[in-house]
């Protein structure tokens, strides 16, 4: 039977695929969609940089850039070396690259901790950060599986194992996300190469402590989401707590990946929260 989320996800590849870019001698995948006006040059419009989690790709992504037609969107892939400060420096460099000054930056789970990272260091360069089902710390990471190996040595069966039994597990207990999880598998048995896999985990398990963020805290966003499985209570808090005053916001559900299942919901936040929209009604309660 035909899992509809990899067809949409396919589909969208054929009409948007990546290209592979050089980024200060790393190797990125980048989606790089013009804003649907022809009255609208690229370097003038507003612009979203999206950054996946360790289990996407640069069009895990596809329904926001679809959607997101009067933005700019740029959308990346992970290159296979380098961790959280270099890929900041070839973050930057893509910007200088094409001709975009300022930009808003989502980033979720993995990429949500880079996106934190770029907005330390280049606070003039985003005009909007979305912190979406992430972590503001890595401490302790380093001893939980699958960090726990030696990601450059260790098997990649067993480095990619983690994610398989977390997924599977997730399945059981959320049979009506079997969809979801198909897709998810399908990303970590393969469409992710080994050696960019090995980065990801990599990244985060060596990562810098985050610098402090000066930019106002009305240009920042936090999403989380109440049934997130990867991200516990604690963690989420610790998040709100580094942006004090901060716009929050909660789906009631959607898992580790509300971009996925409320697709609707997730790109009407990104739209309002950047001055393109009102809120959607659902978030009047501050948990959709």
């Amino acid at each position: 039977m035909t899992n509809p989320l990899i067809a949409a996800r396919d589909a969208f590849a054929r009409h948007t695929p990546e290209t592979r870019v050089s980024l200060l001698g790393r190797d990125w995948g980048v989606i790089d969609r013009p804003p649907a006006s022809s009255e609208t040059r690229p370097d003038e419009a507003l612009t979203l940089l999206l950054i996946p989690g360790t289990l996407g790709r640069a069009d895990i992504f596809w329904q926001q850039i679809a959607a997101l037609t009067e933005m700019r969107v740029l959308a990346v892939s992970y290159p296979q070396s380098g961790g959280i400060a270099e890929w900041v420096a070839d973050l930057a460099g893509l910007l200088d690259q094409r001709g975009v000054g300022q930009t808003a930056v989502l980033g979720s789970s993995l990429g949500g901790y880079l996106a934190q990272a770029f907005a330390a260091t280049h606070p003039a360069r985003v005009s909007h950060l979305f912190a979406a089902n992430t972590l503001s710390s890595v401490e302790g990471i380093a001893t939980r599986p699958p960090y726990s190996l030696d990601l450059w040595q260790a098997p990649i069966d067993l480095v990619r194992g983690g994610f398989r039994a977390a997924m599977e597990s997730w399945g059981q207990s959320h049979p009506d996300q079997a969809d979801l999880v198909g897709f998810l598998l399908a990303e970590s048995a393969g469409r992710i190469p080994d050696g960019e896999m090995r980065a990801r985990l990599a990244a985060l398990k060596d990562a810098p402590a985050l610098g402090t963020d000066p930019r106002p805290v009305e240009h920042t966003t936090v999403i989380e989401t109440e049934d997130d499985p990867l991200i516990p209570p604690p963690m989420r808090a610790a998040v709100r707590a580094r942006y004090p005053g901060a716009a929050a916001f909660r789906f009631a559900w959607g898992g580790h990946f509300p971009y996925i299942l409320r697709p609707d919901l997730y790109t009407g936040l990104i739209r309002a929260r950047v001055g393109l929209a009102d809120l959607p009604a659902a978030w009047n309660e501050g948990l959709a």
